[in-house]
């Protein structure tokens, strides 16, 4: 379970990056987290994790605020950002070792959960190669399973479908929904609304730093009138859409 309550992040004294931002992500849910470039959601997802404190407002995962008790609250979460920064220097297997040690994996756990998500995203082949060698797909697929390893009960995935191959794609999006299944907590962030359209059991859609709308698709479809995920989002941040289908027709 994620809380925010009236989370607000200025930058430089004058810049609202997010503002006065109130939302609860329950358990048992996938959690989509829409928005354009630049609206907040990455800088939201970084104060959820604990890498930016907010200016105001608070965040809690499973009741447990993130800035009072982060080792606590950080060891319930697997993170994975939107560029998959690891240490280059190191072999696959050296990364995916040093992480078990940092949530104190069992090793006989640790064996086992490597093995079965290396062989889920076909990277067994390749964790004994430096990770400098990777690929940009290859070092997505890394970060996956090491923010997984630890079988943490909040998954905060940034882009996370950027970078893999379909096959990869489609096993995330089953350990997505099977996580969620099991009564635990998926938030993600995409720019991919058929993704989101057919992934997640609630949405949140923020513009300017703003939560616009929380809810169902269904619910926004009774909001907004029918129309794709892709039209309502483009409506609801603004976007003008005839424009956008007349330059599409052009092209």
């Amino acid at each position: 379970m994620i809380t925010l309550e009236n989370v607000t992040k200025i930058y430089s004294g004058t810049t609202r990056a997010v503002e006065n931002l109130t939302l609860t992500v329950e358990n048992g849910e996938i959690f989509g987290f829409l928005g354009p470039n630049g609206a907040g959601k990455t800088t939201t997802i970084k104060m959820i994790v604990g890498l930016l404190k907010p200016t105001e407002g608070t965040v809690k995962i499973n009741d447990i605020d993130i800035n009072l008790y982060p080792e606590k609250a950080k060891k319930m979460i697997g993170y994975v950002a939107d560029e998959p920064l690891v240490m280059e220097k190191l072999r696959g297997i050296d990364y995916l070792k040093f992480i078990a040690d940092v949530f104190e994996v069992p090793y006989e756990l640790r064996t086992k959960r490597i093995g079965e998500l290396l062989e889920s995203f076909k990277l067994t082949s390749s964790i004994t190669d430096p990770i400098s060698t990777y690929s940009h797909g290859m070092r997505q697929k890394l970060t996956l399973i090491a923010a997984l390893l630890h079988e943490p009960d909040v998954w905060i995935l940034d882009e996370p479908i950027i970078g893999l191959d379909p096959e990869s794609a489609y096993i995330l999006k089953k350990l997505m929904r099977k996580h969620a299944d099991s009564g635990k907590t998926v938030f993600f962030s995409t720019h991919v609304m058929e993704i989101a359209e057919k992934l997640c059991d609630r949405i949140g859609i923020i513009n300017r730093g703003k939560l616009l709308y929380v809810g169902t698709l269904d619910e926004l479809k009774k909001l907004k009138g029918s129309g794709s995920l892709e039209e309502l989002f483009l409506e609801l941040t603004g976007s003008n859409l005839p424009q956008l289908e007349a330059l599409s027709r052009e092209l």
